[in-house]
């Protein structure tokens, strides 16, 4: 299932109208900040999908019974530039246990490039729902490969995948292949690039977050 966020709040689409003006988004720190507000905005969204159980709180007055999430979730993200979104659903998930990939586009020639996936750390996944991070889900193939990763790690109970921007050929992608998962995107677009990058898009969210890098 496709959850498009700004359509339900519209206060994300003015993030993301920031996160994609290429004279705002020069301001890293309020860059990052735009994409922590989605990933926070995607928080409260998935906790509606998530089970509760009651408890019984004892106030200074009183006995009192309520609601808590009774299985948290995992969050883990694609190094390096999942980390801002990642740190948006971590503020609310705040007793989440936290995984991580670190994997990158090595590019073969101008228009053929592979997914390179180096490093992996995740606690065990059994039962407990997976929350993956992936601000631009351009193609869908570095995901794909992550989640086909984590999953080594024990069966969720439930997988949600958040993205701030998504091409329509990813999320066709990952539906087909993980038909179970539910997705949280901010807005979609319908243009990949020759290179595979989506358009209009924002750009490179790694780069734009922490800084152009050096890649060999």
């Amino acid at each position: 299932m496709v959850h498009i966020i700004s359509e339900d709040i519209p206060l994300v689409l003015e993030w993301i109208n920031e996160l994609r003006d290429i004279d705002i988004q020069q301001d890293r720190m309020r860059f990052r900040r735009n994409i922590e507000r989605v990933g926070e905005a995607a928080a409260l969204e998935i906790s509606r999908h998530l089970k509760t159980e009651v408890v019984t709180l004892q106030t200074p007055l009183d006995k009192a019974e309520s609601k808590r999430i009774a299985v948290q979730p995992v969050i883990t993200t694609i190094l390096r530039a999942g980390v801002p979104l990642f740190n948006g659903l971590l503020r609310y998930f705040d007793h989440a246990d936290c995984g991580f990939v670190a994997a990158y586009r090595k590019h073969e020639s101008n228009d053929y490039f592979s997914i390179k996936q180096d490093y992996l750390t995740c606690p065990d996944l059994s039962n407990r729902p997976l929350i993956v991070a992936d601000p631009m889900l351009a193609t869908g193939a570095s995901l794909l490969e992550a989640v086909e990763d984590l999953l080594t790690n024990g069966r969720p109970s439930q997988i949600h995948i958040v993205a701030v921007i998504a091409s329509e050929k990813g999320v066709e992608l990952v539906r087909q292949n993980y038909p179970e998962a539910r997705l949280w995107i901010g807005v979609m677009d319908s243009k990949l690039t020759s290179k595979g990058y989506i358009s209009p898009g924002l750009g490179d969210a790694g780069d734009l977050s922490f800084g152009q890098k050096l890649q060999h």
